[in-house]
């Protein structure tokens, strides 16, 4: 059985749009409409967030424990991609498919309000319930919803979740444990997040504006990534994956980008691919001061200053624990669709970080192999870099 992974469907929901066609069409125009300001999120001043667009499903009844935000974006990711499931539940079975995603908030928006609510009335709303808030409830749920017997587990490693769980999705193909696995990460809008990273100054009122000069933060946003990942070949294939932690610092990188760079080529290694075979790195470039400025350092020493790069946030918004599977989205979207995300800035240089080319509108591949990286970094030092590639011009 070969070794090789692919990912033949994708389900995606965020400010960008409600499925793939949506959010390629404003991802490759460079649609910043679902960047909103909207009161309520911090005291006495509007917070810019990146709010999923379209109607959310509600759950089925029987389910009605697991009812929150955070489920209803991944369930709109899942039903996008019900056939290519029900496809591999009958060809595989119910024991034989895993489910591995990434989060960092879970549903923290109904605790937040459960909590609320008990200090004006001494009690819990009759609909809360604690698991709708627990870290690992979005793989319980969503395994309960499909009928998934087998492996079905959340990580939460901050904005590297749910790139990681790439690589323990992989694991369970390449070690046997199922021979299809569900993949991605989800993450909805609350307080807490929003409030954290205000108080460590890292968010911005204006549009973030990464790689620039006047760069102030970033931009919270919500959204869900699902892929199926299968050893059955398909048009794009998950070629490496690249983990490293450099625990520099709890909440910020180390300046250089040691731990970054690291993963980078980690992930090159793990594809048996030199830099100069990527055609395209979706950077993490989340807008803050320190991440980058690092990660231009790290990211000019593994591909120099001509490698084509931009970071899709400014119109997403920092999806969190979503991020690492929307980004990875953005490339297998910019594979299927020969074009390349933008990097939507001002575009005044900061002499302060290493020199990278960074996407402009209407760009397209222009190697032959149209390979692409994506970057997530996170606190605590954790690193995670994901490559794929058109599988139709690799062969």
């Amino acid at each position: 059985m070969t070794q090789r992974c692919y990912l033949p469907a994708l389900g995606i929901i965020n400010a960008l749009g409600c499925d793939t066609e949506q959010v390629s069409h404003n991802l490759f125009t460079g649609d910043i409409s679902g960047m909103v300001l909207e009161d309520g999120w911090l005291n006495n001043v509007p917070a810019r967030v990146g709010r999923a667009r379209g109607v959310l499903p509600a759950l089925p009844s029987r389910l009605a424990d697991y009812t929150c935000r955070n489920n209803q974006l991944l369930l709109a990711a899942t039903t996008q991609i019900a056939p290519a499931i029900e496809s591999a539940l009958h060809r595989y079975g119910r024991m034989r498919i895993g489910i591995v995603l990434g989060t960092s908030t879970s549903g923290m928006a109904e605790g937040e309000a459960a909590v609320a609510a008990y200090r004006t009335s001494g009690k819990l709303p009759d609909h809360y319930r604690y698991v709708q808030q627990q870290l690992g409830m979005p793989a319980m749920f969503l395994a309960q919803y499909l009928g998934i017997l087998g492996p079905a587990y959340t990580i939460s490693t901050a904005c590297t979740s749910s790139a990681k769980a790439f690589q323990s999705a992989r694991n369970l193909l390449r070690h046997k444990i199922c021979d299809a696995v569900l993949v991605g990460g989800v993450d909805s809008l609350c307080k807490l997040t929003i409030n954290g990273f205000t108080s460590l100054e890292s968010t911005s009122a204006t549009l973030t504006n990464p790689m620039s000069l006047n760069r102030q933060g970033i931009n919270i946003g919500e959204g869900a990534a699902l892929f199926l990942l299968t050893r059955k070949e398909s048009a794009v294939e998950l070629l490496g994956i690249g983990e490293t932690s450099d625990a520099f610092h709890m909440s910020a990188p180390q300046p250089q980008g040691t731990g970054a760079e690291s993963a980078m080529r980690a992930a090159l290694a793990d594809a048996g691919l030199t830099a100069d075979a990527i055609d395209y790195v979706n950077l993490h470039a989340t807008a803050t001061l320190k991440n980058d400025e690092m990660e231009s350092h790290a990211t000019a020493r593994v591909f120099g200053s001509g490698l084509v790069c931009s970071g899709t946030k400014p119109m997403t918004g920092h999806t969190l624990g979503a991020a690492g599977a929307t980004e990875l989205a953005f490339c297998w979207l910019a594979l299927d669709n020969n074009q390349l995300p933008p990097h939507i800035w001002d575009g005044v240089q900061d002499p302060a970080l290493s020199s990278i080319a960074l996407t402009g509108h209407h760009h397209s591949f222009t190697g032959k192999s149209r390979v692409c990286m994506s970057n997530s970094f996170a606190f605590g030092g954790s690193n995670a870099s994901l490559i794929i590639g058109d599988n139709r011009s690799l062969t």
